[in-house]
């Protein structure tokens, strides 16, 4: 640990004041990070092989995994407003728009009539807060990544009756995989260095959240539980019977954590799931899996559900398992590749892991329709498309879709961007009978379109199909060449 920040100790620069308050000038990188990552560096040489024990694994017991349609059955008070006081709703909103070829934060991707992500979740909050005449707060988790983007937009929504607080995630260096020596030369973000520092991942919500004292403000000004859920989940919206149930446990039975999951297709073998393990409840991710097991996880017959990343979460428990640094989260590794081909490792965490740190934590398995993510062009046409209505910021699928599923979308690399996957659609096609979607190539799509159950588009190399206005495709498979000519 020591030989990682020797060759880095020329570029940091304290400055003491008054007592233990302690603050690292240079880049406003706080001491506290420091220490975090240092801690974090030092379990990670520590922690040989897996961190579990494969045979040790069980599954949840029933009770621990309560479905959404019991909790549902309990009803709501007269008064919800009274609940909804004592919540906050934190996005994470950590992440870039690179892989979807957009610049700045993801959040201000438009993903539905104009309206982006930040601007969805806005008026989801100020729907909530004006229907029950109630005040609760937005806080975004930024990264160094998207907070100067963020904090500009942020201006607004000054008029929209949400309260808005941000802090930052932390940030650490990324190590050489070979030399285990950071790759920074220097405190800066430009240059050679701009890659040379990452944010650790969600899990470190914790430690950031309690670092800015914004956790001690909103639990003096009476907040009690947070929804935390990734910005890019357009499901994961404010459940008020979730929120009923947590406030209706008796106090020596509060239940401080919970974890929201759903049913494992075969699209979701990836995911984390929960299962028992030393008699406490806890996440299991792909990277802590045995390789001679990783089949055996993907299983959607042993595994049968997964994490949503949809978490409510007891903030004064938070502030006693922070206050006693009682949170142990396993590490990921995560490889990386940098653009001069050097091989790094990032160190870290998820906030999901820490399920394990909580009293009466229990899961929650709630209808796929919470789990709405928007990682790929893919899934953007299934949200810009009429499968879905929008009213105040929420999507619910149209009530003219005869099945409850979402079809199955898969589009090439051409509509990777979504620079690019505007350009090739006049207009979303109707989707509203739409069970599978392949396209590849070079594919546009003419306005007023209707796509029918399975339909497949391929356009080979050097070829080019042009889905003519108008056009109802059922059941069809396009290949070849058609070039629709202005005249």
């Amino acid at each position: 640990v020591l030989s990682v920040f020797g060759s880095l100790s020329p570029y940091f620069v304290f400055l003491s004041a008054e007592g233990d308050d302690v603050c690292l000038v240079l880049f406003q990188i706080s001491r506290k990070d420091f220490h975090g990552f240092k801690n974090l560096f030092h379990r990670f040489l520590q922690v040989k092989g897996p961190s579990v024990d494969w045979p040790k694994i069980n599954r949840p017991p029933e009770e621990s995994i309560q479905p959404y349609e019991k909790i549902k059955t309990k009803g709501l008070p007269d008064n919800i407003t009274a609940s909804l006081n004592k919540l906050a709703v934190v996005k994470l909103n950590g992440g870039l728009g690179t892989s979807m070829g957009c610049k700045g934060p993801k959040s201000l991707i438009s993903v539905r009539n104009e309206n982006t992500f930040l601007d969805l979740t806005v008026q989801q909050i100020e729907h909530l807060n004006k229907t029950y005449n109630a005040s609760v707060p937005l806080v975004l988790m930024n990264s160094f990544n998207t907070d100067e983007d963020t904090k500009k937009i942020l201006q607004k929504y000054k008029h929209h009756r949400v309260n808005i607080h941000t802090f930052n995630q932390s940030r650490y260096p990324r190590i050489n995989k070979e030399s285990l020596l950071p790759v920074a030369k220097n405190m800066g973000m430009s240059g050679d260095n701009a890659e040379a520092w990452y944010p650790p991942g969600h899990g470190d919500i914790y430690a950031s959240f309690y670092n800015s004292g914004l956790l001690d403000k909103l639990i003096a000004e009476g907040k009690e539980y947070i929804f935390v859920s990734n910005i890019d989940n357009l499901g994961a919206t404010v459940d008020l019977f979730i929120l009923q149930h947590l406030m209706s446990q008796p106090e020596d039975k509060r239940c401080e954590f919970i974890m929201e999951v759903t049913d494992k297709t075969r699209a979701d073998v990836k995911g984390g799931t929960l299962i028992q393990y030393k008699d406490h409840l806890r996440l299991l991710e792909i990277a802590q899996v045995p390789k001679a097991h990783v089949d055996e996880f993907k299983s959607v017959t042993k595994f049968k559900i997964f994490n949503t990343n949809n978490l409510w979460i007891s903030l004064p428990a938070i502030k006693r398992l922070q206050d006693k640094n009682a949170m142990d989260l396993e590490i990921i590794v995560n490889p990386k590749t940098l653009d001069g081909g050097l091989n790094v490792i990032q160190l870290e965490t998820a906030v999901g892991a820490a399920i394990k740190s909580f009293n009466n934590a229990m899961g929650v398995n709630v209808p796929r329709s919470r789990f709405l993510p928007v990682k790929t062009s893919s899934d953007l046409l299934l949200v810009m498309s009429n499968l879905y209505s929008m009213d105040a910021g929420s999507l619910t699928m149209s009530e003219k879709r005869e099945f409850p599923t979402t079809p199955h979308v898969k589009l090439g690399s051409s509509f990777t961007k979504v620079h690019d996957f505007l350009a090739r659609f006049e207009s979303i096609p109707d989707m509203l009978e739409l069970d599978h979607l392949t396209v590849s190539g070079d594919v546009t799509f003419g306005k007023n379109v209707s796509l029918k159950g399975t339909v497949i588009i391929i356009a080979n190399h050097g070829d080019r199909i042009d889905i003519p206005a108008g056009a109802m495709l059922e059941n069809k498979i396009v290949s070849g060449n058609l070039r629709i000519l202005d005249h």
